[in-house]
């Protein structure tokens, strides 16, 4: 669904100044609602409900402030910009202080006063968004995870069923998916979340230390080891350890592994005798953990263990328009870190960033962004501060042209058969990923949903 154009409050008393910007900024545009009065402005807040006003200093029933006085009265924060010919520092001064976004005085600059405009709603619309995410985010149930797409609703709702037990969790998911952050939200909800949370990623150990990283040791137990040390299962006791990376565990250890899960007993290396641990285990893996058990690399009867409760992290290219929500979020971080100001995120980029696949998932949008925020010298990201490859993508795709068919002009189809063919190649090549064939053929899902109707009628004809 198309977003409703910005409304703009114009309230001035000057018919001939009032009705020229009108036109201005409805070429601009924007939706516009007039007013030549304090009274009719204030009548106008409750009727428009207006994103951006404004308003002549001097009315004749008394000055724009008096309208400002009003809606910050009534609770709301709308962009607001004082017009006036009577333009003096005294008065900018009070008119910044009583809240006001801008102060231009006449004869007045329209170019001037439509970039002021421009901005200003930009600048709200983020500043709305963030609030927005920020609200949805820290709530409970958002469980620290970004995104409101149906995929992260399902996968919150699977997360608060996993946190009631007990039990192991396999959490599968490509790289980059964010499969941390699920653990730690199974962590966080559930009757652990006063624990240890200890993430460790098995790919990163070397195979001759693993037992002993996980277990802990005796000292003496071998050459180096000159005191006792605690693993990390009795680190982790009373809380949750995350095994990230489990397909890369030995196999040797993946059957100590299995001893742990079944017995809630670890074995020092060098100890003679067994300590009881109370840690749930969530393993991580972007693997087909089946296709390893049928190879021999990973034993069968710890996977039946752990797939008990299994969770899917979706990829970002199923994740409707999480992007953009994510996109915000990374770019509020990385401004933050990087201690710059107020930083926009280009429509133009924006768009390419919702139309790349992003086979990197999170990871690489938030490494793109970053990348884009240090690059970017204004306080707009702009195509040119995207890495390189997504700028490529989106070049590639407009340089692709229609092949026209050849032979008799009447043999040619006609244009709706032409776009029902092309509709399904593209929904053929996104594999059916509605939220990216629409974004590909340039239209909203509304209206490729009727066109995918309106062929299925056609083939029942």
């Amino acid at each position: 669904m198309k977003a409703r154009p910005a409304l703009i409050m114009l309230v001035e008393d000057d018919a001939s100044l009032r009705t020229l910007l009108s036109e201005e900024l409805e070429v601009d545009g924007y939706a516009v609602r007039s007013a030549a009065t304090v009274e009719e402005g204030c009548n106008g807040l409750q009727e428009w409900r207006p994103d951006l006003i404004v308003s002549d200093l001097r009315l004749p029933d008394g000055d724009g402030l008096a309208i400002l006085r009003k809606l910050q009265a009534e609770g709301h924060s709308v962009p607001f910009i004082i017009i006036t010919a009577f333009g003096t520092v005294d008065q900018a001064v009070e008119a910044l202080k009583a809240g006001a976004d801008d102060f231009l005085t006449k004869p007045l600059s329209t170019d001037h006063l439509r970039l002021k405009i421009k901005r200003l709603l930009a600048h709200a619309a983020v500043t709305s968004e963030l609030a927005r995410y920020k609200s949805q985010s820290e709530s409970d149930s958002a469980l620290g995870l970004v995104g409101e797409s149906r995929a992260m609703e399902r996968l919150r709702n699977e997360i608060r069923q996993v946190a009631r037990s007990q039990a192991a969790v396999l959490v599968s998911g490509e790289s980059g998916t964010g499969k941390e952050l699920v653990a730690r939200a199974i962590h966080d909800e559930s009757e652990r979340r006063q624990g240890p949370f200890i993430p460790v990623n098995c790919a990163g150990i070397p195979h001759e230390l693993m037992e002993s990283e996980f277990f802990g040791h005796e000292a003496g137990a071998f050459t180096g080891a000159k005191s006792a040390r605690r693993g990390l299962f009795a680190e982790a006791d009373g809380g949750t350890l995350l095994l990230d990376e489990i397909g890369e565990m030995p196999l040797a250890l993946q059957a100590k592994l299995l001893r742990v899960l079944q017995e809630g007993t670890i074995k020092p290396v060098g100890s003679d005798h067994e300590e009881a641990v109370n840690v749930r285990v969530i393993a991580a893996t972007h693997q087909d953990l089946v296709k390893a058990v049928e190879q021999g690399g990973f034993r069968e009867d710890l996977y039946y263990r752990l797939e008990t409760l299994t969770l899917m992290v979706p990829p970002l290219r199923e994740r409707d328009d999480d992007v953009d929500l994510l996109a915000m979020h990374f770019l509020r971080d990385s401004a933050r870190r990087h201690q710059r100001g107020f930083l926009q995120l280009g429509e133009v980029a924006a768009r390419m960033l919702a139309d790349y696949p992003f086979p990197g998932n999170v990871r690489e949008l938030a490494s793109a962004i970053e990348r884009a925020v240090t690059f970017c010298d204004g306080d707009v990201v702009l195509p040119e501060h995207l890495p390189a490859r997504i700028r490529k993508r989106q070049t590639e795709s407009a340089e692709g042209r229609p092949v026209l068919p050849s032979g008799n002009l009447a043999d040619w189809p006609t244009l709706e058969q032409v776009q029902q063919d092309y509709v399904v190649r593209v929904i053929d090549a996104v594999e059916g990923n509605k939220r990216r064939a629409a974004q590909i053929l340039g239209v909203n899902r509304r209206t490729l949903y009727r066109w995918l109707d309106a062929e299925k009628d056609t083939a029942h004809d």
